[in-house]
Parts: structure tokens; C-alpha cells; sequence
């Protein structure tokens, strides 16, 4: 069992859906978030190694402000397709192209996440395979002006209407593909 009561706990993001799977581990938290975090990476990292740093990154700006019983959880997830990093679109057009560039192909979806104390920091990354089915424009359409997944990694969540739709197949952790790859972040917390 996970006995993390020494510290106070703070997930770093501001995504329903990070804050729902951590709540499933039973553990007192609280939400903090600093505006403006830089999620830039540099050009020489591919696939799991850019989510691992803005995760880092995400962790060493909250440096000033932790106390020494505070342990920070940070995030960050991508979406990979042909080597191209999907990030949160800009705007309903950008999230439509990402749609359909996804459209009937397998791509990855890959959460860093970094686990930190004052004096201690652990990061990770876990990968997952989805396949989409082919998307009609009227399907990508609907999803994108009900749904509005601009705070998405390519523009779409897998627990909305647009993975019952168009999910045709899961390799990995589906918690992972939702933002948070809870069961290894589990093991992680019990190893630190």
C-alpha cells in the first residue's frame, strides 16, 4: 500500500482528466499551477525524450516555491505520428487538421511525467499505440465544435465521443492515452 502521508502532495495541472486519475489512487492532493510555463523543447530530442523534458521543465519551475515535505507530480503529454509531434492545437482549424491527419492511421500518444521533492527528482515516460478508424469530415466537424479539444494533445480525448468512434485499437495503458499513465506512476510513488 502507498504511504505517501509525509508529504504534501501537489499535482501541477490543470487537466480534469490528470486530476480525476490521481484522485483514483486514494491520496490527498492539491492542484497548483504557475501560468506561463515555457513547453518548448529543443529541436535535437524526438518521441519519448520530449515529453520526459517539458514534464522536467514543468518540475524545475516549480523549484522556488516547494517546501521540503512537498512532492510535485508534472505532466506532459504528445501525440506522434510519422515523427511529427502533435502538441494541443491553436485553434478549431489546427485541431480539424490534426484530426484528419490521424484519420485511419496508428499513431503514439506519450506522457513524461516527473515525479520531484526539493532534493529529488524521478521522470518517466510511457508510450501507447492507437489506431483510428477513417474519419468523415462531418464526424471530425461535430467533434471538434461540441467537444472543444484545444487543451488536447492532438486535439482529441480517448474517453470522449470521438474514441468511441474512432478507436479501433489500443496498445498500452488507455490512462496513459488519457493524460496519465496512473499504474506506472503508482509503482513509481511506492519505489520513491
Amino acid at each position: 500500500m502507498l504511504d505517501l502521508s509525509k508529504y504534501k502532495i501537489i499535482l501541477a495541472s490543470n487537466s480534469p482528466r490528470r486530476k480525476e486519475l490521481l484522485s483514483g489512487l486514494d491520496i490527498a492532493y492539491e492542484i497548483k499551477t504557475l501560468p506561463d510555463i515555457d513547453e518548448s523543447y529543443p529541436d535535437n530530442l524526438h518521441g519519448e525524450d520530449i515529453a520526459i523534458y517539458i514534464a522536467k521543465e514543468k518540475a524545475n519551475a516549480y523549484k522556488a516555491c516547494m517546501k521540503d515535505n512537498t512532492l510535485l507530480i508534472t505532466a506532459d503529454t504528445i501525440v506522434l505520428l510519422d515523427g511529427k509531434v502533435y502538441g494541443k492545437p491553436l485553434d478549431e482549424e489546427d485541431a480539424k487538421q490534426m484530426l484528419h491527419d490521424l484519420s485511419g492511421k496508428t499513431h503514439s500518444v506519450v506522457t513524461g511525467v516527473c515525479v520531484a521533492t526539493k532534493d529529488k527528482q524521478k521522470a518517466f515516460g510511457v508510450s501507447s499505440e492507437v489506431r483510428f478508424a477513417r474519419l468523415e469530415e462531418d464526424e471530425i466537424e461535430y467533434y471538434v465544435t461540441k467537444y472543444k479539444p484545444l487543451d488536447k494533445a492532438g486535439a482529441y480525448g480517448v474517453q470522449e465521443w470521438i474514441g468511441y468512434i474512432a478507436v479501433e485499437y489500443i496498445s498500452g495503458s488507455y490512462f496513459n492515452i488519457m493524460g496519465l499513465p496512473i499504474q506506472r506512476l503508482y509503482q513509481e510513488l511506492k519505489k520513491f
